[in-house]
């Protein structure tokens, strides 16, 4: 059935409890994992009205972006090892997770999406929208949810 999972993760515990339900999958089924993180561009200093929003140096936002990654990245390595599970890392720079996620599965060949909804309703999830919501309507590829 599915031979390749891309397993997109935030860090948020939704997150972390889909990559241990993803795992637990992909050990059943005997597929292997590329676990996933889309690492934001750095943010532009904004200056309005004579003030200056402080933001961190560019290099401090990567090593931060970095550090996020690889202990979200390790996350999944350490589940997938304790399971015996073939798993790969990826990270890509992107303000726009949906597309990364959906470019990282096309790029190495996933045949399925296995990831988290944060279970927004109502006028939150109209104003902040959905990252799954946004991968289910624009990937050919299947895409399984988490709940």
């Amino acid at each position: 059935m599915f031979k390749h999972i891309l397993v997109p993760t935030d860090g948020t515990q939704f997150s972390r409890d889909a990559v241990q339900k993803a795992v637990a999958f992909a050990r059943e089924i005997g597929a292997r994992i590329t676990a996933f993180y889309a690492k934001p561009l750095a943010p532009v200093p904004y200056y309005g009205e004579g003030i200056g929003i402080d933001l961190p140096t560019h290099s401090k936002f990567n090593e931060m972006t970095e550090r996020l990654a690889a202990e979200n990245l390790d996350f999944v390595e350490k589940a997938c090892q304790e399971a015996g599970v073939n798993c790969t890392k990826l990270h890509l720079l992107s303000d726009v997770p949906h597309e990364a996620i959906i470019e990282a599965a096309t790029r190495n060949g996933c045949d399925l999406i296995f990831m988290a909804s944060h279970g927004r309703r109502g006028i939150s999830a109209l104003l902040l929208g959905s990252e799954t919501h946004k991968v289910l309507t624009h990937t050919k590829i299947p895409v399984l949810v988490y709940r």
